[in-house]
């Protein structure tokens, strides 16, 4: 297999005073490649580490001590080959282990693990969610203005008003032992929702396929920026925007390191309607898809992912 390129992946400011070059330099990057890096983001390099921290922590507690927080209600702990992302894969399933986290105000739904076990965990976790929630608000606004509609836009169609948003923490292993058939760390997908933030810890492996409709695919590797976020379009916002910002394929491949991870997917209110956005349609553009609402077609999704 030939060795993959690197990924030319554009640079977006989120602290930039100029919200209108901004906005441009998005739409650019959502039609082009549906990724891009995010810097000047709000998110501490300090929190990232404890997070990181905590994450290898939860990781290396025995599988007992895991398993007793088994994925429910989408939140909890999924073991590893527990998912596929790609369902045309005959793998047994995607080579890591990873913890959900859901929003915080429907705290009764999210497992966390025990005080005595780790002390630290949960205030970490939950300080980490907000702040990327956060930013990843304010680049909702500027991926307003880069759809050229007004940059409240999504706040005022109630998107914003208690966000369906996830956390998942995420942990690929160095050693994958002997396998006749092809092991992925994550199966090539696109995401579900409206935006990804990704933060890795610096271990490669992310790679992205810009036209996910050829065959066969050219895969190019995502290269890791200190302190950047990578971002990236989800279904549901190629959705909103009539195909006019990309979900881009994306996949993890094994590097013989170990890998940690940490991805946010901000959805939007369960009751959202999503609909082709009058700036993306037109008499030669016609909405290509039906309304529905969001968290109707997230639960589809997460039942052909898990099976349940």
């Amino acid at each position: 297999m030939a060795e993959a390129e690197a990924a030319k992946l554009p640079i977006i400011d989120l602290c930039s005073s100029d919200s209108i070059s901004t906005a441009n330099s998005i739409r650019q990057a959502c039609v082009d490649y549906g990724f891009f890096y995010l810097v000047n983001h709000g998110v501490e390099e300090e929190l990232l580490a404890r997070v990181f921290e905590e994450s290898r922590k939860f990781f290396s507690l025995p599988l007992a001590a895991k398993m007793n927080l088994l994925r429910k209600e989408n939140r909890g702990y999924a073991p590893f080959y527990a998912e596929n992302l790609d369902p045309s894969s005959r793998s047994k399933g995607d080579s890591k282990e990873s913890f959900h986290i859901g929003p915080l105000e429907k705290s009764c739904l999210n497992q966390w693990p025990s005080q005595e076990l780790l002390p630290s965990w949960r205030p970490t976790m939950e300080s980490y969610y907000c702040k990327v929630l956060s930013a990843g608000k304010r680049l909702i606004s500027l991926i307003a203005l880069a759809l050229n509609l007004d940059k409240d836009y999504f706040e005022k169609i109630g998107a914003l008003d208690k966000p369906e948003s996830f956390l998942r923490v995420l942990h690929y292993p160095g050693e994958l032992g002997n396998s006749e058939e092809e092991i992925f760390g994550a199966s090539a997908h696109s995401d579900y929702g409206m935006i990804t933030l990704l933060v890795t810890d610096g271990v490669p492996g992310l790679q992205v396929c810009r036209e996910k409709f050829n065959e066969p695919r050219t895969w190019e590797n995502v290269i890791h920026r200190n302190g950047a976020f990578i971002v990236n379009i989800g279904d549901m916002m190629e959705r909103w925007t009539n195909c006019l910002f990309r979900s881009t394929l994306h996949r993890v491949m094994p590097t013989g390191q170990e890998r940690y991870s940490l991805a946010f997917f901000l959805e939007p209110n369960v009751e959202c309607i999503v609909q082709c956005l009058e700036s993306c349609c037109s008499e030669s553009s016609p909405p290509r898809f039906a309304p529905i609402r969001s968290g109707d077609y997230l639960k589809e999704r997460f039942r052909l992912t898990y099976g349940s």
